[in-house]
C-alpha cells in the first residue's frame, strides 16, 4: 500500500506542513495538493461534505504525494470505516472525552485483532489489488485525536496513555468554549490547559498538532515543539488573497 510518509516524518522527530481543506471542492482539493503540503485534511465535521465528494478530493489529491487525512463528523466506527475505504491514511476524530472514546476511536481505524474495521475490496485497497493493504493499514493509518473538551483535559493522562494515538490535536476554539471561555483562547484557563495537554503528549512523545490562522501563530507552535501544523485553510487562503486584491483596487482607485 502507498507508504504514509507523514507518520515517517514523525518518528523522525521532523515536524509537517498541513493545511485544512473545507471547500468541499474536487478542484480545489486539487489545487491545494498540487502545492507541495505534506498532508491535507477534509473536513466533514464543519461543512456539507459527503461521501461522493470526498471520493472526488481523495482522488485530486492522490495525483501528488500529498497524504490525504480526513476529520469525521463524529467517532462513529461506521463513519470511520467509510472514510478509510475511500483511501484516508489520516482519521481526526473530534470530541474525544473518555478513554473509552479513545478506544473505539483507535479500534475503528484498526483491523482485527487491534480493532473492529471491517474488510472489504475497497478503493483503499485498490479494490482489492492491493494484496499488502490488509497487513500494512494497522501501521500506515495515522490516529489523531482532538483535545477540545474539559472531561478530555481532566483525563489527560488516562486518555494518552491508550495505545495506537498518532497525535493529539488540541482545539483551542471548542477547548476555550467547554472551559467557559467562547472565543478566547488566550485566556489563563484555556493556556493552562493547553499547557497540561502538551506536557501529557511530550511525555509520552505523541506528536502535538493544532490550527493556525497565519504563518507567524503556525511557525510559533513549530517552535514549540508541535510537528502537526495547519497552515490555514483553503478558506483563509482564499479570502486572505481575495480581500486584499479588493484592497489594492480601492486605494490605486481611490474608493478606499
Amino acid at each position: 500500500m502507498k507508504a504514509n510518509r507523514v507518520k515517517q516524518l514523525l518518528k523522525e522527530g521532523k515536524p509537517t506542513c498541513g493545511s485544512w481543506v473545507s471547500l468541499c471542492s474536487p478542484v480545489g482539493a486539487e489545487v491545494m495538493g498540487q502545492l507541495g503540503f505534506d498532508w491535507l485534511l477534509i473536513d466533514m465535521e464543519h461543512s456539507p461534505l459527503d461521501y461522493a465528494t470526498l471520493l472526488s478530493q481523495m482522488q485530486a489529491i492522490d495525483r501528488g504525494d500529498t497524504v490525504p487525512f480526513v476529520r469525521v463528523p463524529w467517532n462513529d466506527g461506521a463513519t470511520i470505516k467509510r472514510v478509510l475505504d475511500l483511501g484516508a491514511l489520516g482519521i481526526m476524530v473530534p470530541g474525544v472525552q473518555t478513554v473509552e472514546h479513545t478506544r473505539h476511536a483507535v479500534a475503528a481505524c484498526k483491523y482485527p485483532p487491534e480493532g473492529f474495521r471491517g474488510v472489504a475490496s475497497v478503493r483503499a485497497a485498490r479494490y482489492g489489488q492491493d494484496g499488502t493493504y490488509l497487513k500494512e493499514a494497522n501501521g500506515q493509518v495515522m490516529v489523531v485525536l482532538q483535545i477540545e473538551t474539559r472531561e478530555a483535559v481532566e483525563d489527560i493522562d488516562r486518555i494518552l496513555d491508550v495505545p495506537g494515538i498518532d497525535c493529539a490535536f488540541i482545539g483551542p476554539a471548542d477547548l476555550s468554549a467547554t472551559l467557559g471561555h467562547l472565543g478566547n483562547a488566550q485566556h489563563p484557563d484555556v493556556q493552562k490547559a493547553i499547557a497540561k495537554i502538551e506536557a501529557a503528549a511530550n511525555k509520552r512523545k505523541i506528536a502535538l498538532g493544532s490550527v493556525s490562522t497565519s504563518w507567524e501563530v503556525a511557525k510559533g507552535l513549530i517552535d514549540k515543539g508541535y510537528r502537526i501544523v495547519s497552515v490555514m485553510s483553503d478558506i483563509r487562503f482564499m479570502m486572505a488573497a481575495a480581500s486584499g486584491a479588493v484592497d489594492s483596487f480601492a486605494k490605486a482607485t481611490g474608493r478606499a
